[in-house]
């Protein structure tokens, strides 16, 4: 890894090729500069850019707007008592085991297995060529689709059988991924003082918004950005507020009356999120004692400007 500080600024769209500096890519490789960027992944993700837009807005019990379509499976596999913790393990640093807020989530059955080996057969317990009954676990464990392969493989590489017994099963539950967040505010607030609030909080200059048939703003929710679809997803979770961007003219129609709608800036929205990233790049780069820098960035890319007759 490079030794040099680790540039990343997800807000600033970039066009590579027609950079009027041009060839920024090959400095950042004549610097050994690693640049980070990203996008769709962190508006959907537990932490992202709408979570931490929540924890701005002093937020609690922070949960998912709308949650996206399960994109997990359960993992079962049958395991001999003395290996159940090692093959657990395996799954878990594969990235198993996951469940909102959770790691290292497993459920265990003790039962009794059974095998009867041929004569090419080479069992861990018991003889080929008898029939066996061996104390085994059931070991479940959520497991997110795309780290399947690699989490299959850690499992199969600490487990003691020649043949691994396992099962796939596709679900429909709820998933680990969603977009936008919602909570509620420790104490409920006026409309004016909410509005005064969200305004202090989130360093904006001024922004637009529609009338709420409440006086008292409790339960709110927000979108990191352009998030008017959501709209009808946050009038339907019962929130008194809902914070987002880019909205147009008859989105504000829609919603006058019920709910209390604000278009605080797609900036102002979104530039919260690189407190956490680089917060977790350090941890990341922390558990490898790695020397590298991380500096967040403190300037400002909006190219919007208030004109204030």
């Amino acid at each position: 890894m490079s030794h040099h500080p680790l540039l990343f600024n997800p807000l600033k769209q970039i066009d590579l090729l027609n950079d009027k500096n041009s060839k920024l890519i090959e400095r950042l490789i004549k610097k050994d500069i690693t640049l980070y960027s990203a996008h769709t992944n962190l508006d959907f993700t537990r932490g992202g850019v709408s979570f931490e837009l929540a924890k701005v807005l002093k937020l609690k019990s922070i949960d998912f707007l709308t949650t996206a379509k399960s994109n997990q499976r359960k993992l079962v596999v049958y395991v001999p008592e003395d290996y159940v913790d090692k093959i657990a393990d395996a799954i878990f640093e594969a990235g198993g085991g996951i469940i909102g807020e959770y790691k290292k989530c497993s459920f265990r059955i003790n039962g009794t297995g059974t095998f009867k080996g041929t004569e090419n057969a080479n069992p861990v317990v018991g003889e080929k060529g008898k029939f066996e009954k061996v104390e085994e676990i059931r070991l479940e464990v959520l497991v997110e689709n795309r780290k399947t392969k690699q989490v299959i493989e850690a499992m199969i590489n600490s487990h003691p059988y020649e043949e691994v017994a396992y099962d796939l099963y596709p679900l429909d539950n709820k998933g680990n991924y969603g977009a936008g967040a919602i909570g509620d505010l420790e104490m409920p607030l006026s409309k004016k003082d909410f509005l005064k609030f969200v305004s202090s909080q989130l360093k904006a200059k001024s922004f637009r918004y529609t009338e709420s048939a409440k006086d008292k703003i409790k339960k709110v929710a927000v979108c990191g950005g352009a998030g008017s679809d959501l709209i009808n997803d946050a009038i339907a979770a019962k929130a008194d507020a809902f914070i987002t961007a880019d909205i147009k003219y008859h989105a504000f129609h829609d919603a006058k009356g019920k709910i209390l709608l604000i278009d605080a800036g797609h900036y102002e929205t979104e530039i919260h999120s690189l407190n956490e990233l680089k917060r977790r790049l350090s941890d990341f780069i922390r558990a490898y004692n790695s020397n590298i820098k991380i500096f967040k960035f403190n300037g400002s890319t909006n190219p919007i400007i208030f004109y204030n007759n």
